[in-house]
């Protein structure tokens, strides 16, 4: 409990006390948000706000997980390192989209196809350590089977396991990416996600395999370090939160937006608690679901299901203040997490 509590708190405190000084360096060097011109009108009064927030919350994420382990003298464990990995990874492909956005002064920074070979070369990499570090203690390395709340079915071997995981990456950063159209409606929305994981980590820790065998355990390689990450992550989160809440001070940008997306998958692979994502991260899934409604449906019928998508401009649109929509969304994604929640609960639970 002591690692998780110096991760968040370092993170919340590097973050809360960086941003503010992350603000003021972008906005002497001109690092502003560009606004499409076919998203609301209500939005281009923000054009200019600094971007790339996503930056701040990152390191700090990195040194709060860096100073659990000092403050414990411990070693990282693998499953962290690769989601910190992930993380780093996918931001970094973030802040390239962002700074060309910053640099040529158009919405557009990177191309799709650029940008998804970014997330697919990060999302491989990641693939093929986690089958390279299996669990130890497991007969049939889980890394290669889907899961639920646990691990079920067949393995489904190495190169499907892999496109499996690469689906889950680009999936989940593009997710966190379409919902970051709001102030502080991302931030809020997956720090709820990653508070689910701190419980989840906690719950396999005390029912892992590694401590007692039976039905009721879980096959988790390293459910206290996963644990530590995410608190990292929300600690930083929250922090930037103070100054990305309505009205934003700072935007987190495609760097903080493809980064949150990547610790979800992760956390959700090395938890073995892929298919659970979907309900935990349930807002980001139907904010992605509008999306792609809307393209389908104008493809077939040259006509919109919604006045505008994602999901939350069509409200926007509809007359309802961002301020009303964010926190709506936000009881929302709670709503989801603790579905979640309740369903991991129910199968951690002893059974008789």
């Amino acid at each position: 409990m002591r690692d998780i509590l110096v991760a968040a708190g370092v993170a919340l405190i590097l973050s809360m006390l960086g941003t503010p000084l992350a603000i003021r360096l972008f906005s002497r060097r001109g690092y502003g948000q560009n606004i499409r011109e076919e998203g609301p009108s209500g939005h281009h009064e923000k054009r200019g706000t600094p971007t790339m927030g996503g930056t701040v919350f990152v390191i700090a994420a990195l040194i709060g997980f860096a100073c659990s382990h000092l403050a414990t003298f411990t070693p990282p464990t693998a499953s962290a390192m690769l989601v910190l990995f992930l993380m780093t990874g996918l931001a970094t492909v973030g802040f390239l989209d962002d700074f060309i956005k910053i640099y040529k002064q158009r919405s557009l920074g990177l191309r799709s196809g650029a940008k998804a070979l970014g997330q697919l070369v990060v999302g491989a990499v990641f693939a093929v350590l986690v089958v390279r570090f299996p669990n130890a203690y497991s007969i049939t390395p889980a890394e290669t089977r889907v899961s639920f709340l646990r691990d079920f079915g067949p393995s489904i071997g190495i190169v499907v396991f892999t496109i499996w995981v690469l689906i889950m990456i680009v999936g989940f950063s593009n997710a966190v990416n379409l919902t970051d159209g709001l102030d502080g409606l991302a931030s809020g929305a997956t720090g709820v996600v990653l508070a689910a994981y701190v419980l989840i980590g906690n719950w396999q820790l005390r029912n892992s395999c590694l401590n007692q065998l039976g039905p009721n355990c879980y096959w988790v390689r390293d459910p206290l370090d996963l644990a530590v990450v995410a608190a990292a992550v929300l600690g930083a989160l929250v922090g930037f939160l103070w100054w990305n809440a309505p009205p934003a001070k700072i935007f987190m940008g495609d760097t903080g937006s493809l980064a949150l997306g990547g610790v979800l998958a992760g956390l959700a692979i090395t938890t073995r608690t892929q298919i659970l994502l979907f309900i935990l991260a349930g807002l980001c899934c139907i904010i992605t679901a509008s999306v792609i409604i809307q393209v389908g449906f104008f493809k077939m019928t040259g006509k919109r299901v919604f006045r505008m998508a994602p999901l939350q401009h069509h409200f926007e649109l509809a007359g309802w203040a961002e301020t009303t929509i964010v926190v709506r969304f936000w009881l929302i994604a709670v709503l989801c997490a603790a579905a979640g929640l309740g369903l991991f609960y129910v199968e951690w639970m002893p059974k008789a």
